[in-house]
């Protein structure tokens, strides 16, 4: 009988050495047609999802994601609304000055280092930028306070690009449901950007947020008011029969929403 093939040691660490630095595959519990349908079912439900944060161009729209780290979109509402009224461009975001953006912002958390961030941007914008905000990720993540998350918001909301900003709530949904799960932000990023349908991608983002503020809560998800228990993988999952499925009335953003 032949003697089996011993590999030598120079063998196995190449061997190592080569796969040391590979990702472990994570497997997909969702079929393609499951993905389709879960997408579905979120087109019919909000046919035009919209972001919740209050702008009135894409300026001030940096600055409020900016503003909304550690936040919720209604307190950054609340304190940008008097402060776009009298800085909605760069320049007059920098007349205004640090002292009195802080007074606008008081009520947001890190209002201070917010407030250096705004004035910092807002100069960056004027110096090398010509005052307009910039159609790419690469250029507006040189943006102080802006980071990978804010600039794909800004891609989709100002310039309709089909982006995926991973915050809290699409973290945990991707995690939970085992719909994208990852370790970080990225990875559930780009995981997310590989399964869900093209024709579905670019409101993806806003319909994923959405369920997870209003329907798979941090706390208690609500899963007899889920348009897709029955797709769910989650296994915290506690009802299977999936609610109705009707068009949701229309989001009301900004001052309707508070009055």
């Amino acid at each position: 009988m032949a003697n089996p093939k011993i590999k030598s040691s120079a063998q196995t660490v190449k061997k190592s050495n080569a796969t040391a630095g590979r990702k472990p595959a994570v497997k997909n519990l969702y079929p393609r047609a499951d993905l389709e349908e879960i997408f579905r079912r979120f087109s019919i439900q909000r046919p035009e999802p919209k972001g919740e944060l209050e702008h009135v161009n894409p300026f001030t729209l940096v600055v409020a994601v900016a503003l909304s780290a550690q936040a919720t979109d209604a307190g950054v509402n609340k304190a940008t609304r008097a402060l776009f009224a009298v800085a909605d461009t760069p320049q007059k975001m920098l007349d205004l000055g640090e002292e009195r953006i802080r007074e606008y912002i008081k009520t947001i958390g890190l209002y201070r280092n917010k407030a250096k961030n705004v004035v910092a941007l807002s100069q960056k914008l004027i110096t090398d930028f010509g005052g307009e905000v910039p159609r790419t990720r690469e250029e507006l993540v040189t943006l102080p306070g802006v980071g990978r998350k804010t600039a794909n918001v800004v891609l989709s909301m100002a310039f309709g690009q089909a982006t995926m900003a991973v915050d809290t709530h699409i973290f945990r949904i991707a995690n939970r449901l085992l719909l994208a799960p990852g370790k970080t932000p990225d990875e559930v990023e780009q995981r997310l950007m590989k399964i869900i349908p093209d024709e579905y991608l670019y409101h993806a983002h806003h319909w994923l947020i959405l369920h997870g503020r209003y329907c798979c809560k941090a706390r208690k998800p609500e899963c007899e008011r889920c348009v897709i228990a029955d797709l769910c993988r989650s296994p915290e999952k506690t009802w299977d029969i999936p609610a109705p499925l009707v068009e949701l009335p229309a989001q009301i953003i900004g001052a309707e929403a508070t009055s």
